[in-house]
């Protein structure tokens, strides 16, 4: 099927670059990126900050943990950081660090939310940069897609796919209940897994409307493979290869 290529969402970390960092982002963006995908975490105070996991390790080996820290008490420590090969020490970076970045940059930011927390500082951060065009949330399973719903309804969001349902429930039931759940909270698609997406689910979002956000694909062949099934978009950390995929299409049909 001739389908329009899918967003190139860069995940967080991408080539190779430590993830949470503002490099990160930059990479993912020079790259030609559509999307930079980043998870967000609050601290104590309410502040906005790019993590992955509440507990966080100095380089003097004291654990620590967001949710309980001040920013302030955070902002000038520094963190180990293990990533594959890398070994590096990094700081705590504020969600409001990154927004100028993509504002600059007229592209768009998918914030994978971690906890119910971060609802109402993302959605303040937002309309205080005036991007509600530039940002979306994902991390919003059911419960959390009503919650930012009911408090932040101006705020774009997917829902993330509960796996759960699809270990145990019969496929085509899990996800009928997946779309009831997306269309209740007002959600404008599915971020899934790659792993569970069938054509049938992606010929049951299309007759609802709802596009299909997959994570993360890394190699080409998958990559090929869900750009053909109509994907909207494809988070990866292979940026480079899915640009490069990219500009193969369009090349053919020239």
């Amino acid at each position: 099927m001739n389908h329009q290529f899918p967003l190139i969402t860069a995940h967080s970390g991408s080539m190779n670059t430590m993830d949470h960092t503002l490099h990160s982002v930059q990479t993912g963006l020079e790259l030609g990126a559509d999307v930079v995908e980043e998870d967000v975490r609050v601290t104590k105070d309410g502040i906005p900050v790019l993590a992955h996991d509440d507990e966080w390790t100095t380089v003097d080996s004291l654990k620590l943990f967001i949710s309980q820290t001040t920013y302030e008490d955070l902002r000038e420590l520094q963190f180990k950081f293990n990533q594959g090969e890398h070994r590096e020490t990094v700081r705590i970076c504020r969600l409001e660090e990154m927004l100028p970045l993509i504002q600059a940059s007229g592209k768009v930011v998918n914030l994978d939310l971690k906890v119910d927390e971060s609802i109402e500082p993302v959605a303040a951060l937002v309309r205080q940069y005036g991007m509600s065009e530039q940002v979306f949330l994902s991390g919003c399973e059911r419960d959390r897609a009503m919650l930012a719903q009911q408090s932040n309804p101006e705020m774009r969001k997917l829902l993330n796919t509960d796996t759960s349902l699809f270990r145990t429930l019969p496929y085509r039931k899990a996800m009928v209940q997946t779309f009831e759940d997306a269309l209740a909270a007002s959600c404008f698609g599915i971020n899934i897994n790659h792993s569970i997406v069938r054509q049938e689910l992606m010929d049951y979002a299309a007759s609802l409307g709802l596009p299909i956000f997959v994570w993360t694909v890394n190699e080409v062949e998958l990559m090929r493979q869900f750009a053909d099934m109509g994907a909207a978009s494809i988070t990866t950390r292979n940026v480079a290869a899915l640009v490069q995929l990219k500009q193969e299409r369009l090349s053919e049909r020239l």
